[in-house]
């Protein structure tokens, strides 16, 4: 499975044997289409529900990620007349019969049934429920979507708030201003006026596969300094990196914020394709954990408050990062981070997830590995294992290869053993950011963000 959803190749003898074969790519777009199907459905259930159909779609799409699926044999009493509840069902498939026993009365009558599509104990997500009626499944089974009410509060808050709270929304994130910087329509002009060969390379900051970065500066203004990002046209086209270089070019020319990277303007010729960026002189965290062997808890938390900053600013305008990493934080000439190389990035509507697989494999989470859809989860989940590499030295999940490496995140990071100098504040912290389920995952329940930057 792990090879279907991240194209991990492996060796195997075996014996003379016939076999299926399912291509990857094939795989990732069964799953992606089925996965969007299921969400829309699940929204579609819920939005006729009298109590839910006001809310919407944003709020709808985090509910519909939470529901469980569970399935009763026929005969099985879902719920009792008379018990408490906290759980509301709703029908995905088979049917049931509602039954009720009048006062003075020793037998039940049948009232209705109910089919696909129907639900039953709605009013337990606002209150406990005194169950007033017993609903049985009827053969074959039932399969019902299930949400209790804590995972509902947890999640979204109290119904009463709900109609008052705002979500976020890409549209108005991209448009209005905010207190970490904004967007501007003429964010490519600031540097119109520099020409590609207006420029001289006092230095090369970085080389790899995709190309090299060079400290260059504007030979009309040596104040000017600028890093040149160069990248191969072949390399790009080879990889098939195209998608994801015009993502990170749109992306990154559109953000202001103190904690991103700026990317200024961009220039082309026959083999390169060359990004302006800012210069951030101060190094690679990298490089300095590096050095240090770990940090201490001030220094941790300084950088996990400039990486918290950054995702606030992104994730207000629907845009998910996948790709933390020390290597992808730079320091300022003041000591501030940055985060850098938006390669992975990718502006996703508030309620909509991605199937792509990509990400360090020390970093990714286990929804990426499962290819069940993700959103801006997976960068709280991300966080969590940066923490961990700063207090330590190393990711809590890492092997000698990806495959192993991601056997290790699927076992959660309840299995790690974390070492006694980390506080356990810190490590409370980094469980919270590291649950496997991403409705659990501190930043992504009802208090959002703040609810990281408020932890102690």
């Amino acid at each position: 499975m792990l090879k279907l959803s991240g194209g991990i190749h492996a060796d195997a003898v075996v014996n003379d044997a016939k076999v299926w074969v399912l291509d990857r790519r094939v795989f990732q777009q069964i799953m992606m289409r089925t996965g969007l199907q299921r969400l829309e459905d699940n929204i579609n259930f819920l939005r006729s529900v009298p109590l839910l159909t006001e809310l919407s779609n944003e709020v709808l799409a985090k509910i519909a990620d939470v529901l469980e699926v569970e399935f009763y044999p026929v005969g099985a009493h879902i719920i009792r007349q008379g018990a408490s509840g906290d759980t509301f069902f709703i029908i995905s498939g088979g049917s049931v019969k509602v039954t009720q026993r009048l006062p003075g009365r020793r037998d039940e009558d049948e009232i209705r049934t109910l089919q696909r599509g129907d639900y039953f104990g709605e009013q337990a997500l606002l209150k406990e429920d005194c169950r007033t009626a017993s609903v049985i499944a009827m053969h074959p089974g039932v399969e019902c979507l299930t949400l209790d009410r804590d995972s509902f509060i947890q999640l979204i808050g109290d119904l009463s708030e709900l109609h008052e709270k705002d979500y976020g929304d890409e549209s108005r994130g991209l448009s209005r201003p905010s207190s970490s910087g904004s967007i501007y329509s003429d964010s490519e002009q600031e540097f119109d006026y520099i020409r590609l060969d207006d420029l001289d390379v006092i230095a090369t900051l970085g080389v790899g596969g995709f190309g090299r970065v060079e400290l260059v500066q504007y030979m009309y203004d040596k104040t000017q300094t600028f890093a040149l990002k160069c990248l191969k046209k072949q390399h790009i086209v080879d990889t098939q990196q195209q998608e994801h270089v015009y993502s990170e070019k749109n992306i990154m020319i559109a953000c202001r914020s103190p904690f991103i990277s700026r990317l200024y303007r961009t220039f082309r010729d026959s083999k390169y394709v060359y990004m302006l960026l800012e210069a951030c002189l101060g190094g690679e965290v990298w490089t300095i954990l590096r050095d240090r062997g770990c940090f201490d808890d001030n220094t941790t938390r300084f950088v996990t408050s400039c990486v918290v900053e950054a995702f606030e600013y992104l994730h207000a305008r629907g845009i998910i990062y996948r790709d933390l990493k020390p290597e992808n934080l730079l320091l300022d000439t003041q000591g501030y981070v940055k985060l850098v190389d938006f390669g992975f990035s990718k502006r996703l509507g508030y309620s909509s997830k991605t199937w792509t697989f990509c990400g360090t494999p020390e970093y990714v989470a286990p929804e990426i590995i499962l290819n069940k859809g993700h959103d801006r989860a997976v960068d709280y989940w991300s966080l969590g294992v940066l923490m961990h590499e700063l207090l330590t030295g190393t990711p809590p999940f890492t092997a000698a290869d990806p495959m192993k490496t991601y056997n290790l995140i699927l076992k959660g990071i309840d299995m790690v053993d974390f070492p006694r100098h980390i506080t356990r504040a810190a490590q409370s912290l980094i469980k919270r950011l590291c649950r496997d389920a991403p409705s659990e995952r501190l930043g992504y329940q009802r208090g959002g963000i703040q609810d990281i930057k408020k932890h102690k």
